[in-house]
């Protein structure tokens, strides 16, 4: 299942470190973001996966050294969409209509 708001440790390309302070390099469907340990398959929302947060994230990652676009085009696999993969439930058409005739 996709998860829209928190970070998953599959979304996690390679581990960085900025200032002193250890980052996780993650993708989703709007690009690359930062995140910390403290997010990841947790329950929380993660805040760095807003469009807030990643304002300067292309130069952030550029001082760091890291070529955004190929680290986007190369890890493109990892970026789950909303109904991808999920197993659809059959419904019984008899018993739908039934279901619309109980009132």
């Amino acid at each position: 299942m996709v998860n829209r708001f928190g970070s998953t440790s599959d979304m996690v390309i390679q581990s960085v470190e900025e200032n002193g302070a250890q980052y996780l390099l993650a993708i989703d469907e709007k690009g690359l973001y930062l995140t910390s340990q403290k997010y990841l398959d947790s329950s929380l929302a993660d805040p760095n996966r807003y469009s807030a947060a990643r304002v300067g994230m292309s130069a952030r990652l550029e001082a760091l050294q890291l070529d955004t676009a190929a680290l986007t085009s190369a890890n493109q696999h990892r970026v789950k969409k909303i109904g991808e993969g999920d197993a659809k439930k059959k419904i019984n058409p008899l018993k739908a209509s039934k279901r619309g005739m109980k009132a």
